[in-house]
């Protein structure tokens, strides 16, 4: 009798019902769109940050002593302490090697330029992997570069190639002090050596480096007599935003407890993956920039804390619209359900059968409404990122939480009515 009574007041007021499972529809999709984003939204937010460039850098310990100490950037003790380029492959075997995207080694140096049988005076030289591809021992292609890193820069004429030993490229500023063009010929010349060098390429990096000539590394090496050897490592890692943990582990790792150390060793803190790179970088010291990697921490916590305000909006606005609606279709059924009264049904029973009547309603319109979730979820995704976004399984959980409660909330105000009425009045038509 129960469940003959739901089918039967489903079929007379369907049109309620349906509009009461639109209702649901619109407020679930758009959770499950949000809450699919939100936690596939972070490696995404991360990569689309990766065009501001590196968030680590790797020097010598006594260079970032020195620098740490008195402001140096330059001069004895700085300029004369070096890492290994042999190690610089070894940041993709450390715990969140993964999540080390790109990374060059850089040399910086100086040389007497020549153009035109013209002495134009000391240069400074940039020597890096302008692009770098390699198979590491796992078997992994490696393919990474300055040019992945330095995707903002106007370029006029091309990019260095890996091997381009003989070519180089020009910030804009000293191109155009000196009237030099692409194609044209340089001649470099420090410690005894001169080498001839074409100009591949002019940049524009809108800060220093515009000043200055890019080169392979194994040319700068060559010029200031330091093969095998780099000053820095510019990397290009996703990193999860600090919490109190990774604060307290960036001011000294040894004062976590066990259990700290190994849920922060674990995380992708920017912290953990600095202190991962010096466990394999010889006398190399790993410092987050901070302004990069603060920088992609808050916009991830405010993109996230969106989401969940218009989920939980989303779900207000739905509770409301159910409430409306359950609240006119029980007001049309006062006489059936006063009559029900009078022939003996509780309060509980009554409000159990309007219950299970939107629930029913809900559920259909629940299933409907998460997956067309991911179908918004997957155009936000392709529109924003232009990658689709993964489907999270513990959405499905929450959804069904958000959508129980949202309409036992819905209902509150029809259940409220319900024990107010009296059998006697609505019988009466009054």
């Amino acid at each position: 009798m129960f469940w003959r009574m739901i089918i039967k007041t489903l079929i007379r007021q369907k049109s309620k019902m349906l509009m009461i499972a639109f209702t649901v529809v619109l407020g679930v999709s758009l959770s499950t769109a949000m809450m699919n984003v939100m936690l596939g939204v972070g490696d995404k937010v991360n990569r689309e940050l990766k065009v501001y460039g590196a968030n680590i850098t790797v020097r010598h310990k006594d260079a970032a002593l020195m620098s740490d100490l008195y402001g140096l950037t330059e001069g004895q003790g700085v300029n004369d302490k070096f890492l290994y380029e042999e190690d610089v492959l070894k940041l993709k075997s450390i715990f969140w090697g993964f999540n080390i995207l790109d990374f060059v080694p850089m040399l910086e140096g100086s040389a007497i330029l020549r153009f035109n049988q013209k002495v134009i005076g000391n240069a400074s030289l940039m020597g890096t992997w302008p692009e770098k591809n390699a198979t590491l021992s796992t078997g992994e292609e490696l393919h990474t570069g300055l040019k992945a890193l330095r995707t903002w820069w106007d370029i006029q004429g091309e990019w260095l190639n890996e091997d381009e030993n003989n070519a180089v490229m020009l910030g804009k500023n000293l191109a155009s002090q000196n009237n030099i063009h692409v194609g044209d010929a340089i001649t470099l010349t420090q410690n005894g050596i001169t080498k001839s060098f074409v100009v591949k390429g002019i940049f524009h990096d809108g800060g220093n480096s515009d000043e200055k000539i890019l080169m392979t590394l194994p040319a700068v090496q060559e010029l200031m007599n330091l093969p095998g050897k780099i000053a820095s490592i510019e990397v290009s890692a996703l990193t999860t935003p600090d919490n109190d943990l990774a604060r307290k582990a960036a001011q000294d790792p040894s004062s976590l407890s066990p259990d700290e150390y190994e849920t922060w060793y674990c995380t992708a803190y920017v912290s953990a993956i600095c202190h991962q790179i010096q466990e394999v970088i010889r006398d190399g010291v790993a410092k987050p920039v901070r302004q990069v990697a603060e920088s992609e921490g808050t916009i991830l916590n405010k993109t996230t804390l969106l989401m969940v305000l218009i989920t939980i909006l989303s779900s207000i606005g739905s509770a409301l619209a159910i409430s409306n609606l359950i609240t006119a279709s029980v007001i049309e059924r006062s006489q059936e359900l006063g009559l029900l009264k009078a022939l003996g049904a509780y309060n509980w029973q009554i409000a159990l059968l309007v219950l299970v009547e939107v629930m029913i309603t809900g559920l259909a319109g629940g299933v409907l409404g998460y997956f067309l979730g991911i179908g918004f979820a997957q155009i936000i995704g392709q529109t924003v990122f232009g990658s689709y976004i993964e489907i999270a399984r513990m959405v499905i959980l929450i959804v069904a939480v958000i959508l129980f409660f949202v309409t036992l909330i819905g209902s509150i105000p029809a259940i409220r009515y319900l024990m107010a009425l009296k059998p006697t009045e609505v019988l009466h038509g009054k």
